[in-house]
């Protein structure tokens, strides 16, 4: 996993910060009840300069998901989006990872959040491969964990909440113990969910599987680039329930997310997957995603957004 590099500066509401001053107080709601939404975004680096990755989407998925917790937000999408863009900028970043986060602060201690007023900031860092350079070829090492993902009516999977991840780190910290690099979440109902942080998809016969939304998963943004490359590319494509025994046969299997990008699985549960390494249809996948960020495959829908616009 990368390692946090300390850079300038932070977007803190509106402000520029140190690093090192980005701080909040220790009896914020957040710290005691978890009420932060956020995003993770990737910026790349461009023939035309640092751009971010739908960038647009991830700001949408984040004021939904602080509409889904009640959250009113200090600042409108194109203010947030704009801090995003300055944060590359006064960090001299070609590209890097982003974390816009929304929060509840200081205010009262409680469960009710009202008095605690939503705060905001915007984190630039360097950032490299999630789970190794070599695991996009080589391809990676998970268990089915013993963890379920959260239930519906429970948490709302489709809000990226600072809450849901208390589970995520369960299902991480087991995979870890166990000697893998990722767990795979089954729902509830004991039908495959996500990884901890990525969205899954499962290859067999040439059609692509994945998830739906109802099985406590996020709606991810890689997810959903996949999804449209995949049909781009003339692939059968299918949202549906995945038993988890189909995932020791399937042809092929890998993770998507901002931070995973396309990650190929190479073993569950030390069954191996296919030929045990990237497959032919995740190789496709991924030649037209990083394609994208290149400049070799078309943006025909838009996803790049230029830091500095010329």
């Amino acid at each position: 996993m990368p390692t946090m590099t300390k850079l300038q500066y932070i977007w803190m509401n509106g402000e520029l910060v140190h690093w090192d001053d980005a701080q909040i107080h220790v009896l914020s709601h957040v710290v005691h009840y978890g009420s932060s939404v956020f995003e993770g975004i990737r910026c790349y680096a461009t023939a035309s300069g640092p751009a971010i990755f739908r960038l647009t989407d991830h700001i949408r998925r984040l004021f939904d998901s602080a509409k889904i917790y009640r959250m009113p937000m200090p600042f409108t999408p194109a203010e947030v989006k704009a801090a995003c863009k300055q944060i590359i900028t006064a960090n001299k970043l070609d590209s890097g990872y982003l974390r816009p986060i929304a929060y509840r602060s200081y205010g009262e201690l409680g469960v009710d959040p009202r008095g605690c007023p939503v705060e905001l900031a915007v984190a630039a860092m360097d950032w490299g491969k999630y789970l190794g350079a070599e695991a996009l070829d080589q391809g990676v090492d998970v268990g089915v964990s013993s963890w379920s993902r959260i239930a519906p009516n429970t948490l709302p999977a489709m809000a990226k909440a600072a809450a849901n991840y208390m589970n995520s780190q369960l299902i991480k910290l087991e995979a870890i113990q166990h000697g893998y690099s990722e767990g795979i979440a089954l729902d509830v109902e004991g039908y495959v969910s996500e990884g901890s942080g990525e969205n899954i998809f499962l290859v067999r016969d040439g059609r692509l599987m994945t998830p739906p939304l109802s099985a406590s998963v996020l709606p991810g943004i890689t997810r959903d680039t996949v999804l449209t490359l995949a049909r781009e590319q003339g692939l059968e494509v299918r949202e549906e329930r995945i038993p988890r025994e189909a995932l020791y046969i399937a042809d092929e299997l890998f993770f998507t997310g901002t931070a995973a990008e396309i990650t190929p699985i190479r073993s569950v549960d030390q069954i191996t997957v296919g030929a045990g390494r990237r497959g032919p249809v995740t190789a496709t996948l991924q030649s037209a995603f990083f394609g994208l960020i290149t400049g070799e495959t078309p943006d025909k829908w838009g996803y790049f957004e230029r830091v500095n616009e010329r």
